[in-house]
């Protein structure tokens, strides 16, 4: 902003004060960010709030909904520019793509935009999939359908491994791929420390986790807790969850301790263990979805049902080993089919590296492989 000295009676002091402030002033550079930061559909016809990723949106829209005739309005950046316009009608019975350029001129990011009317359409998650972001820092886990057409995409917490600066390669961060799964690759969960970033932010390591829904990275440093956001459209009633998993623990289980300069206090003789869990939930307005305040609350009145692994199955497994863990619905929660079939329940799947990650407390080294998991619903 400029700043500009007000004239004096003097002539001649008021020519030197304007060339003195002239030589001093300093326009605000232009913005060099070229993000979609919010989304929105005129009319009665989000089923769920747009899900927002790095480079991608997804538009869930309710059933009956024409995907040919949609015009999403987007907020940007403060001064960036997108194309096609904002507002632009587009035919979304396949995804399109919109192209968002900073102020400055200097930086272009492509958004893929897809819209549907469905929530998650498979049941079998075998992890051979694995992306990189939009930056080449970490991997994004999807899913495709029969023809290869990409159909649901996991979250984790590798945006906000990213701003601790802690991991070089892919496989240093939490979550990744592995080529040694139950079948071909898998995916492998890693506790890791955090560097001296994280440790200033009292968030000295970080879990391995992967899960149905997105990650609000803008909330990841200020409040952690509520940027795992579970959940996604689910239109049947789930019964099952299956799949094989192998574990180590680390060598040294920590809990957090803002006192000690690393921020970690050791606990001889304790052993890490990792967590598997499902939520079959109701999503409604003030409660769309779930985070990991609430995610397994036993007030939480939108939880309908859990499955969950036993502690005493949690631990150390060198070999491949089976899972089961059945959906129990609370007592007097049943689904209501007029409910379902609108689209208003969402499941959650979370898969973590150490039980206690979310408060920061864990065993570095701890590792969870993770493959060929089935979801059996009714």
């Amino acid at each position: 902003m400029m700043r500009l000295k007000p004239l004096t009676t003097s002539l001649l002091f008021a020519a030197c004060a304007a060339l003195a402030a002239t030589s001093c002033i300093k326009e605000e550079a232009p913005n060099a960010e070229a993000d979609i930061e919010s989304c929105t559909l005129a009319g009665d016809v989000l089923n769920r709030d747009p899900i927002i990723e790095n480079d991608r949106i997804t538009l869930i829209l309710k059933k009956g909904t024409d995907l040919t005739a949609l015009a999403p309005e987007f907020t940007l950046t403060p001064g960036a520019t997108i194309l096609p316009a904002s507002g632009s009608t587009r035919d979304f019975t396949t995804p399109q793509s919109y192209e968002v350029t900073s102020e400055d001129g200097r930086w272009k990011k492509r958004y893929r935009v897809e819209a549907t009317t469905s929530g998650m359409t498979t049941g079998t998650f075998r992890f051979e999939n694995a992306r990189m972001d939009s930056n080449g820092k970490y991997q994004i886990f999807y899913e495709t359908d029969a023809a290869g057409a990409e159909i649901l995409t996991w979250a984790s917490g590798n945006p906000g491994f990213a701003l601790t600066g802690a991991g070089d390669d892919c496989t240093d961060y939490p979550t990744y791929q592995s080529g040694t799964g139950y079948r071909n690759k898998c995916l492998a969960l890693t506790t890791r420390r955090t560097g001296s970033f994280g440790t200033m932010m009292n968030m000295p390591i970080a879990a391995g986790n992967l899960f149905l829904g997105t990650f609000d990275v803008v909330n990841a440093l200020k409040d952690p807790l509520t940027a795992t956001r579970f959940g996604i459209p689910f239109e049947h009633v789930p019964s099952h969850l299956r799949g094989y998993y192998q574990y180590r623990s680390g060598e040294t289980f920590y809990e957090l301790d803002r006192s000690a300069s690393d921020k970690l206090k050791p606990v001889p003789g304790r052993k890490d263990r990792f967590d598997i869990y499902a939520v079959f939930f109701e999503s409604t307005d003030d409660r769309k979805h779930l985070d990991g305040t609430n995610a397994l609350s036993e007030e939480n009145p939108n939880i309908l049902a859990v499955a969950r692994i036993a502690p005493e199955k949690a631990v150390e497994c060198d070999a491949w080993s089976p899972f089961e863990i059945d959906f129990v619905f609370r007592e007097g929660k049943q689904p209501d089919p007029a409910k379902l079939a609108a689209g208003k329940y969402s499941l959650a799947i979370v898969f973590t590296s150490s039980f206690c990650g979310d408060r920061f407390e864990g065993a570095p080294g701890s590792t969870l492989r993770v493959d060929e998991v089935t979801l059996e619903y009714e």
